[in-house]
């Protein structure tokens, strides 16, 4: 008897049958129903898009098994490694399923998100090619500290065996550079320096580097907040004479930086929510893109709660990367309407923020958030939230047909338990 996918094949099913397929309802084992569901989504149509839909939220159990099994056929396998294709929790057993081929895999390693490139770097796989490797070093995605970890690697393919320092002998130079602390001083690094503010300065040079294009491309470019700046200013806040300038000329200059530290603890000055905004917008606002990427990654939380909105993307997600900010600032900013889709997206990629449910949830329910990123979140949510997205107008309809869709799954499945 021959298969469902052979029949699919071979033009002999109807189109209730395809319908049903593309919904992923035929009473067939899960491997074939996904074989099915990639050849619908990459094949017709009619049915394409209901397919990768239904793919999108397929058992995560049984594509894995698929995703990690050498028999799986190369077309499906194909398909779940393609970037716009590839759900991260799928990614691990890809990587390490022989059946991927490397050409696949090195397209993989230029293209990959940020969040993907934390993956491949941990893959045993990707780090014994030296192809892959070098495809992942262009990766724009990669930080400084992976790019170096990734060149360390490509290099130990070629590199000569090198002298091991243990070796030296008590009376060799290497040995007494070992016990002689100030013969060491200039090559050990005990951590990056802070800065006043508690963040390493190296941090913030790194993104500087990292983002050095974009950051020349917008250098004229003001502070803009998306959705305007008139809703941020405080009611009172009209007068010049309420700027704190000083505080704006401070973070700008090195050493009137230096100076107002030396002064802070004289006075203590306790402003109101409102005025504090109104002083964090005034002193923003002075700012070239430089010393507001370095107030993203050093302010306080008004601040970040101001540069998370600016329209200089490079700007806005360099609050992401401060080490100051926390979870319950990134639950509030998952939700907000008037931030760039980029800084949505770049929640996504952070893997602490993802444990935290209430963000994912945010993102969810944000219509701003980006179609891709809201479909592969969709399937995390739990059965009140499903139901509640699945009535809610704001979300674009496709997002409300996959909720709807996993909710009714859901009910199905506690019914049978």
């Amino acid at each position: 008897m021959p298969r469902m996918i052979d029949t699919i094949r071979s033009s002999g099913a109807n189109s209730n049958v395809m319908q049903t397929a593309a919904r992923g309802a035929l009473s067939v084992p899960a491997p074939e129903m996904i074989e099915i569901l990639v050849y619908l989504a990459t094949q017709t149509k009619i049915f394409a898009e209901r397919a990768r839909l239904t793919l999108a939220g397929w058992d995560e159990s049984s594509s894995r098994a698929a995703a990690a099994d050498p028999s799986t056929p190369k077309e499906v396998l194909a398909y779940m490694i393609t970037p716009g294709n590839l759900r991260p929790t799928l990614l691990p057993a890809l990587l390490e399923n022989p059946a991927v081929s490397e050409e696949s895999l090195t397209q993989l390693a230029a293209a990959a998100s940020r969040y993907m490139v934390e993956t491949l770097v941990k893959s045993a796989r990707i780090n014994q090619s030296q192809n892959i490797l070098n495809a992942l070093s262009s990766n724009p995605n990669l930080n400084p500290a992976q790019s170096a970890t990734i060149a360390e690697k490509i290099s130990s393919f070629t590199a000569p065996t090198a002298t091991r320092p243990e070796t030296a002998t008590p009376d060799s130079p290497e040995s007494s550079k070992a016990t002689d602390p100030a013969a060491t001083e200039p090559n050990q690094a005990a951590g990056p320096e802070p800065s006043s503010d508690g963040v390493p300065e190296e941090v913030i040079t790194a993104y500087l580097a990292e983002h050095a294009t974009e950051i020349s491309a917008d250098a004229d470019k003001p502070f803009q907040p998306i959705g305007g700046i008139q809703e941020e200013l405080p009611s009172h806040a009209s007068a010049p004479e309420a700027v704190p300038v000083e505080t704006a000329v401070a973070f700008a200059r090195p050493e009137g930086a230096a100076a107002a530290a030396k002064r802070a603890p004289a006075k203590k000055v306790y402003l109101s929510t409102e005025e504090q905004r109104g002083s964090a917008l005034q002193k923003i606002s002075k700012l070239d893109i430089k010393g507001r990427i370095q107030l993203a990654m050093k302010g306080t939380k008004e601040e970040r709660s101001l540069l998370i909105r600016d329209g200089t993307k490079v700007v806005a997600l360099a609050v992401l990367e401060s080490p100051k900010i926390t979870d319950s600032e990134v639950e509030k900013f998952a939700n907000q309407k008037n931030v760039l889709e980029s800084v949505l997206r770049g929640i996504t990629m952070k893997r602490r923020f993802m444990k935290q449910y209430a963000i994912l949830r945010n993102l969810t329910f944000n219509p701003r958030t980006p179609i891709d990123v809201s479909l592969g979140l969709v399937k995390h949510l739990l059965t009140p939230d499903l139901r509640n997205l699945s009535g809610n107008k704001e979300v674009s309809d496709t997002v409300r047909k996959m909720a709807t869709r996993m909710f009714r799954q859901k009910l199905e499945t506690a019914g049978k338990d």
